[in-house]
Order: structure tokens, then sequence, then C-alpha cells
């Protein structure tokens, strides 16, 4: 099977008030990685940290390295009296800090307040491709199916101490940058080059890092990196969403050996379909990816299992997944999870009667994040620092 592996960006908070600290430099200063070790690395913004993943085979595999980094940054956290939280914006309002590097600063001088505000944590998935041409391929057969990523992840209903209306309010801070969103279809490598070209030659963007489409070729990888997720709350849902990332890679491979050309779906309706991922999540209706019209969000999730069905059977991973995205939707996903930690605060503050259409308070949105950061480390006790055993690396069918 392809490797995978995964970078995932956390939330340094205060264990009290949940408000982001600006710790990321002294926790990489203290911290003592060995080699063999998931890594740990700065951000844009030094109230962040990003953990990388070792390439993986399985989702016992996957999981198991997710669970490692957080305790790994978690552990670097506490030292200095902190905590991470993986929530993809931070609920409380406060002051970001732009970590102290040449580009950054560059980034901070050209944007302006596109790059003061963007304390926004995402997910991205590298899959194994066999070249960039075939990357190319993979990019133009999934563009229309990223945004159901989008629904599942979305970890994000607050922004500066305020609910949006929207379960990843990541996605809309994050679009504010000139190449972000989805791509046109490229046809080819040296088509995807040639944009990459024109883009750079424009001078609007930095260098070739910030090209921020919805997926890219890896600059320092043989990989495809999806970029549209959230930064999961829970480990076992990011570890899901790898999964069908790398069915999908697997599939849009498969279908190029079989001729099938990729759905010439217009951007302008790729944008919309992350537009209401972005705003509905699962609640309510997805845009459907094969016609682009509204479907509940649970049809739309599970149409796209049902697309990658025979290669997740194939890989013996159709078990796993359906179980997880059932899990999933009865659950629902990390902007759900926070708006239930702020109801049951306020339910508890107010003697179990909350007030309807009253904005949660500061100490609410609190409760939010030591909740988060509760979900983040939970069951990434000591055992995570051992490899998981062989038996759980996959799941078969019986």
């Amino acid at each position: 099977m392809r490797t995978f592996g995964v970078e995932e960006e956390v939330l340094i908070v205060h264990p009290v008030t949940g408000e982001p600290l600006a710790l990321a430099d002294a926790l990489l200063a203290t911290h003592d990685q060995p080699a063999t070790a998931t890594g740990l690395s700065p951000e844009l913004k030094l109230e962040q940290i990003e953990t990388q993943t070792r390439p993986c085979h399985s989702y016992a595999e996957l999981r198991h390295q997710i669970r490692r980094g957080r305790v790994m940054a978690n552990e670097a956290a506490r030292r200095h009296g902190a905590q991470v939280a993986a929530i993809a914006t931070s609920p409380l309002d406060s002051n970001t800090h732009t970590t102290p590097d040449p580009r950054y600063a560059a980034m901070l001088d050209r944007f302006g307040i596109t790059a003061t505000e963007q304390l926004t944590c995402g997910f991205h998935v590298h899959t194994s491709v066999e070249s960039p041409e075939e990357g190319v391929v993979v990019l133009d057969h999934i563009r229309d199916k990223l945004a159901v990523l989008t629904a599942l992840s979305a970890n994000s209903p607050y922004w500066r101490g305020l609910p949006t209306g929207f379960d990843s309010y990541r996605t809309q801070a994050w679009n504010r940058w000139p190449t972000s969103g989805p791509s046109a279809l490229f046809g080819s490598l040296t088509a995807y080059r040639r944009l990459v070209k024109r883009l750079l030659d424009t001078g609007v963007i930095l260098d070739e890092g910030m090209i921020y489409f919805d997926a890219r070729i890896s600059r320092n990888h043989p990989t495809v990196e999806v970029r549209v997720a959230d930064v999961c709350l829970r480990a076992e849902d990011a570890a899901l969403i790898a999964v069908l990332v790398r069915a999908l890679v697997e599939t849009a491979s498969l279908e190029m050996l079989d001729g099938v050309e990729p759905t010439p779906v217009p951007t302008a309706l790729l944008r919309m379909a992350s537009w209401q991922a972005s705003n509905a999540g699962l609640r309510g209706d997805l845009l459907d990816f094969g016609d682009f019209r509204p479907r509940p969000a649970a049809e739309v999730v599970w149409a796209l299992v049902d697309y990658v069905s025979p290669v997740l059977d194939d890989q013996g991973e159709l078990e796993l997944v359906k179980a997880g995205i059932q899990e999933l939707l009865d659950r629902g996903n990390g902007a759900h999870e926070q708006r239930e930690a702020a109801v049951r605060f306020t339910n508890r503050r107010h003697g179990g009667q909350s007030q309807a259409g009253s904005p949660p308070t500061a100490e609410a949105l609190a409760a939010v994040v030591g909740h988060a950061a509760k979900v983040t480390v939970r069951g990434t006790s000591a055992d995570a620092h051992k490899e998981p055993a062989p038996t759980l690396a996959r799941v078969r069918r019986p």
C-alpha cells in the first residue's frame, strides 16, 4: 500500500483561561527530540506548534504516530505551564505573535492583517506517489471530493471570542491568502509547473511555499499533499481522514490506468462546495460531488465512502472506515463537540437553563478549550510511546 503521513498544527494554551500562549520558541528550545520520534517544528505563530509523523502503512500505525506527536507537544508545553489543544482556531480573543523568522516577517509586512490574524491550525495529509506526473493526475481526479473532508474535520466554530455560524471558520480565514482554495484542472505536470511559475512571476506571493492550493505536489517529499482539513479534535478522526485521502489517491491512480478522465467541474462550483462544507459541516446539507446539488451531509459522506470502497476493501480497511465514519456522524465533528462543551458549562453555571441566543462567555470558551485539551491527548498516555502491536496494523473483513 502507499505510505502516508500527516502534519498537525495545535494551539499552545493556558491550562485555566484557555488563552493562546506565545511559547513555541520556548517549547522547541527545551524539547529533547529522539531521532526516531515524530517531530515538532515552528509555524507562523508562536501560539502554535506543528507535529509530523513518519511515513506509515496502516491506520493503526498512523493513529499511534499522531497520538505520540500530541503527547510530545503536550509534554513540552507542560514544562512551561501550558498545554496543547487540537482546535483549528482559538475560541478566545487574543493578540498573536509572529515567529521570529525573516520569511515570516516578510509575510507579515506583505499581507498585513491576513498574516496578523492567521492563527489557524490545519491538518495536512501526505500520500506517496510514484512520480510528479502521477501526482498531477491525482490532483485532477480528487479536486471535486475534497470539500467532504473539510466537513468531516471541521473544528473551528469560534473566532476571536465569538461564535461564527461556521463549523470550519479556519477555512474562511485561510482563504484570505491569494493562492488558497480549489484549483482548475491541470492536465499535465508541465501545465502545473507553468502555473506555479506564473503565480511566482506575479510577485504577489513570496515563494513556492505560498502555493496554498487545496491539494498540491509537495516540494520536499514524493507525495501529494491534501490541505483542506482542520486539525481534528480526536486522533482517531485524523487517522480516519488520512485513510480516506490515501484511498482517494489510489482510486485516482487506478482511474488513470483505466483511461477515466477527471470530471471537469468548474472551479467556481468547487468554491461553493468548500464554502458550504465550511459553513454547515455535518449539520445540514453538503453539495454532492456528483451533481453539486445539496444533499444531507451524511448521504454525501457515505457517497464518498462508496466511491473509494473498492480500494478500501482491497486494502482491508473498508470495515474500519465504515465503523469510524458512523461513529463520527453519530458523535459529531470537532465543531459540534466544541459547541456542546460551551452549552454544558453554561447549563451548569445557570442551573441547567442555558440562555438561548446569548454568545458564550469567556469562561464558557475557556471550558471549550479545556475540553479540547483533554480530548487532544485522551488515550495518549505512556503507551503512546510504544510501537503498536503488529496484530493491530490492519483490520480485515471476515
